[in-house]
């Protein structure tokens, strides 16, 4: 019965002091809210960087694809040019099945 006696009075002194001093407890509290949000913002930012880093790892990707597809276009261009050449300056063309000599190396 004591004990809960002095647990009471332990609190009831608790709850006085605080309320002599309130400008205290309001200070305490907002040091608390001012490192929770010091907490959440660099959760925040480390957040951020992640999705930063991800979209410039995607950038360098479709670049790299970007400069494949170029090279491709390049050699595409160059076989279509040197066809055209053929025909116009040369006047080559493909020969017909029937055109075709088949030569057999023993």
């Amino acid at each position: 019965m004591t004990e809960t006696r002095t647990n009471f009075n332990l609190v009831a002194i608790i709850f006085s002091e605080l309320a002599r001093h309130p400008i205290r407890v309001l200070l305490f509290l907002m040091v608390l809210i001012s490192a929770f949000a010091v907490i959440l913002s660099a959760h925040h930012n480390r957040q951020m960087s992640i999705a930063l880093e991800a979209l410039m790892q995607q950038q360098d990707q479709l670049d790299i694809e970007w400069r494949h597809l170029i090279l491709e276009q390049g050699a595409l261009t160059d076989h279509n040019r040197i066809e055209l050449a053929m025909k116009q300056q040369l006047n080559m063309h493909r020969p017909a099945p029937n055109e075709e000599i088949v030569v057999r190396l023993k």
